[in-house]
């Protein structure tokens, strides 16, 4: 079987972490326990590994073709979707009576970790469907969530977000299409959208694209952006098909990664007969769009985890199964070579990959928490910290899943450039997701110039309170005292800068607070990975130090070294960040055009 994620890595999160059983004491979820839990899990795991795992390098390979007229992609992946959507994780989020498992948000991220970790390109259908089918869903009419959302659930329909337009990229309000009201109360849609995952394909009948447009007469600017559901084919009440719609494939993008997901160019309206449906009020579509799109981010971030854990549970595979070399003290030439994972170099980048990694899994997981408390539990202020650390979430795993990958190749030396072994493929997908759904410069802004300050900055307050809880239990035991001391000097740093950058803020000095705003964003990443390090490490303590079982003693010594790699290692870059933060340095703003 692959090597997809560390299982017990994976209980321990979910169970000793998160307390993903306290769960089942909100009214939602009490039909479920921890054997449905792992069942879900169990299943996710034998689908992943069976069904999408094995043609991820084929997907690869031989990417979706378009012969000016049908789309076609290699028949395993309407296999691996049709028993994805035989198992019910297409609704499995969704309420018992929509058809759905009524499962808990963190439990479902953990299972869609298998297939991210499997095949992150034909894993991209049905997790772009079921966002897609959850905003029709919370904002659709009755009449349009009964004729799309049991359908898309069922895997019948697929669905598409279509937001990017090919002058606009992320300026979203610039964007340029048209929609013109009709007399049957739908409307013609026109214009243009590019890099739309899965915007066509061979696997379902009907594909329903999310399109983002301007009503004619509508004001510039986000304030008058629209939702409007576009599908391939009309749809009948009933779900049957009509003619086909006006939604043209203008051309299939090339890309470094994720070649088993079309990546599509579209054009609405050439025919100027392209019908779309207003979802809810008009100008609200972005409103809208949001809850598919922060879906989508937290989707990114998962993504670049297990991407990045694929790769390194990989290397460390091939590390402890490659001689080569011996120790430096070895004098003797015809002593037996070592297995590379014992030279302390290879061991340094294995356990960078198994904190950024670890660490990413455990951030996503904990937005997932959090939606939990929000949703399930009626939990304000679990929003309010959920809305504070989505860039992060996003972001940070999508920065160091790539550095991750990256390790996991020089790991395997030569072999690591070839396509006789899945590394290579890892960083190439994963190299996509510092793009996807924002740029960590889009996610810094958001973050700085935004996050941090709504609802008088209770976010941070509420990040605070779990980050100073974890510091006074690890404070406690003698092999975290030291590095939760340490720790805490960094996070002091952290506080002084952004008290700065928000009176900047506050002082009208925005284009100089902002000016650095990735820098932050860092910072704030490697602040908190390194807090839930020390959280995990404090857990593990708590959990197995009276284990007498060696599996057990080794995972907590595993966690408290990466720990301490983390804290020690990537947290102290965090100094020289705030230097340059504090001081508003403008090396990079003042560069000029014709300087380069």
């Amino acid at each position: 079987m692959a090597h997809l994620m560390n299982n017990k890595d994976l209980g321990f999160l979910l169970y000793e972490v998160f307390g993903a059983e306290k769960l089942t004491a909100l009214a939602h979820y009490q039909d479920h326990d921890r054997t449905t839990f792992d069942g879900i899990l169990a299943t996710s795991e034998r689908i992943a590994a069976d069904y999408f795992e094995p043609h991820n390098a084929k997907a690869d390979e031989h990417e979706p073709q378009f012969d000016g007229k049908t789309v076609s992609t290699i028949a395993e992946v309407k296999d691996a979707w049709q028993h994805f959507a035989a198992s019910g994780l297409l609704s499995a989020r969704h309420r018992f009576d929509d058809g759905g498992m009524q499962l808990p948000a963190l439990i479902n991220t953990a299972a869609n970790a298998y297939f991210m970790s499997a095949n992150p390109s034909t894993a991209g259908y049905p997790f772009l469907t079921s966002a897609a089918a959850n905003v029709i869903h919370a904002f659709g009419s009755d009449e349009q969530k009964n004729t799309f959302v049991p359908h898309m659930f069922s895997g019948r329909f697929a669905g598409t977000m279509a937001l990017t337009e090919p002058d606009v990229g992320s300026s979203l309000g610039d964007l340029t299409t048209k929609a013109t009201p009709a007399d049957d109360g739908s409307y013609r849609i026109r214009g243009q959208k590019m890099f739309i995952s899965g915007g066509d394909q061979d696997i379902t009948d009907n594909i329903v694209h999310l399109v983002l447009a301007r009503i004619e007469g509508a004001e510039k600017g986000v304030k008058g952006i629209s939702l409007f559901i576009v599908p391939k084919f009309i749809t009948h009440a009933d779900g049957t098909l009509a003619e086909r719609n006006d939604v043209q494939l203008a051309g299939l993008l090339h890309k470094m990664g994720y070649r088993g997901t079309t990546s599509t160019v579209l054009s609405f309206g050439e025919q100027n007969n392209c019908t779309g449906y207003l979802i809810g009020e008009a100008g609200k579509g972005l409103m809208y769009m949001f809850k598919m799109m922060n879906e989508a981010r937290i989707g990114v971030g998962l993504g670049a985890a297990m991407i990045g854990y694929r790769g390194y549970l990989e290397s460390l595979d091939y590390a402890r199964n490659r001689p080569q070399g011996r120790s430096p003290a070895e004098k003797d030439p015809f002593s037996k070579p070592l297995n590379i994972i014992e030279h302390t170099d290879v061991r340094r980048m294995l356990l960078a990959q198994k904190s950024y990694v670890e660490g990413s899994l455990a951030l996503c997981l904990l937005a997932a928490r959090l939606v939990d408390e929000q949703e399930a539990g009626g939990d304000a202020d679990s929003g309010i910290l959920l809305d504070l650390l989505t860039p992060v979430v996003k972001s940070f795993p999508s920065y160091y899943g790539p550095r991750a990958n990256d390790l996991a190749i020089q790991v395997l030396g030569g072999a690591g450039y070839t396509r006789e072994y899945p590394v290579e493929q890892c960083y190439r997908d994963n190299r996509l997701n510092p793009i996807h759904e924002g740029t960590h410069g889009i996610q810094s802004l958001d973050l700085l110039g935004r996050k941090l300050w709504q609802h008088n900055g209770k976010g941070l307050k509420l990040l605070m309170a779990r980050i100073h809880a974890t510091l006074a239990s690890a404070s406690q035991k003698e092999p975290l005292a030291a590095l939760a001391g340490e720790y805490q000097s960094r996070l002091k740093t952290v506080q002084e800068t952004t008290l700065l950058l928000g009176g900047a803020l506050q002082n009208g000095k925005v284009s100089e607070a902002l000016a650095n705003s990735a820098l932050y964003l860092d910072m704030m990443g490697k602040t908190i990975i390194g807090w839930l390090w020390l959280e995990m490490a404090d857990k593990a303590i708590a959990v197995f130090s009276a284990s007498e079982s060696a599996e057990d003693q080794a995972f907590m010594a595993g966690k408290i070294q990466a720990a301490r790699y983390f804290i020690r290692w990537e947290l102290p870059e965090t100094e020289h960040q705030a230097r340059l933060l504090q001081n508003f340095d403008s090396s990079c703003s003042d560069m000029k055009n014709e300087w380069f």
